[in-house]
């Protein structure tokens, strides 16, 4: 009878396309892995692996039960999810991933709530980009992904997700409280058509957004540095070398000598959850959704302070539905 574990093992390295890669995404050793797929191997009495220059590559043999171990997992985790949906109960493993703001927005409140509420769901946690956060959900390496897109620029999600609204998050333009825009009440992204911009970095999601939106405003973005942590980008803010988009979720304090300016047309990012739809019936996955939007409803409420407010919307109205695919402006 064919193990599971050394299934999972041969799966991994066919999503990850190398030892090291499935090591990682298995949260093993490359030696455990090296040891699962050769026991698998033997197993099957077939060789499964080849050398590939210094990697490895799947045999004929290899892609053939490959495809029967991605095929068999599924059928596991449906059958998983109808177990714990029997049973009702809050219980397992659930490994959430959000872009690095969320994480630290709405992790906090969330993690503490699923631990009061459940204490023997196990929790995992990381920070991933959204367009990486999807692909795991869909490698199987994470149960759930916190993702954005913005108003005028959507995140294509695949088939076979499920997906649930948390909610909207309104940035605003940072800049140096020195700058002549700086006691505005509102103003235009394209008014900083000759300012030098602080964004992400070039190939997320979020610069691809920037890039896109500037240009549809007739302005050429004029992009100085790069910076993944919005703390790094308002620190350049707050010395003077340009200006950024500084969402409002999970912000927290800014640097003196920095001012924020709302948009007079809003941006939203509009934040999400994503998990595989096989999943649907988890007990798990929707009590982590329930979590998230309370974590994110908490930072409508006065406590929460005037630097991580909102947008206003009735979060509970929310429902959790099998996604369409989303189509990029």
């Amino acid at each position: 009878m064919l193990n599971l574990e050394r299934l999972r093992t041969l799966d991994a390295l066919a999503r990850h396309g190398s030892v090291s890669g499935a090591a990682d995404g298995l949260h093993v050793t490359t030696s455990a892995v090296s040891q699962q797929l050769a026991k698998l191997e033997r197993e099957v009495g077939q060789q499964l692996l080849a050398k590939n220059g210094r990697g490895v590559r799947l045999t004929d043999a290899g892609r053939l039960l490959a495809g029967h171990a991605a095929k068999i997992l599924s059928q596991v985790e449906t059958a998983q999810s109808d177990i714990e949906a029997q049973r009702g109960q809050v219980v397992g493993e659930v490994r959430i991933a959000a872009f690095p703001t969320a994480a630290r927005g709405l992790f906090p409140g969330a993690l503490t709530t699923l631990r009061a509420r459940h204490p023997e769901l196990k929790l995992r946690t990381k920070e991933q980009e959204p367009e990486s956060g999807i692909r795991s959900v869909l490698r199987g390496d994470a149960d759930l992904a916190v993702v954005l897109d913005w108003s005028n620029k959507r995140l294509p999600v695949p088939g076979g997700l499920g997906k649930a609204e948390l909610l909207d998050d309104a940035p605003d333009i940072a800049m140096p409280s020195g700058h002549p825009l700086a006691d505005r009440a509102e103003v235009d992204i394209e008014d900083f058509a000759e300012d030098d911009w602080v964004s992400w970095p070039e190939g997320e999601f979020c610069y691809d957004w920037l890039m896109f939106t500037l240009r549809s405003k007739g302005v050429e973005p004029r992009i100085a540095h790069l910076a993944g942590e919005h703390h790094t980008q308002l620190a350049l803010i707050a010395a003077g070398f340009g200006v950024c988009v500084a969402p409002r979720l999970g912000r927290g304090p800014v640097p003196d000598g920095v001012r924020l300016v709302p948009v007079r047309q809003p941006m939203r990012r509009h934040v999400h959850a994503v998990w595989r739809a096989d999943a649907d019936r988890r007990p798990s996955i929707r009590a982590a959704v329930d979590a998230l939007r309370s974590a994110g409803r908490a930072l409508h409420s006065p406590q929460a302070g005037p630097d991580n407010f909102l947008k206003s919307q009735d979060l509970t109205a929310c429902g959790v539905s099998r996604s369409q695919a989303c189509r990029s402006s």
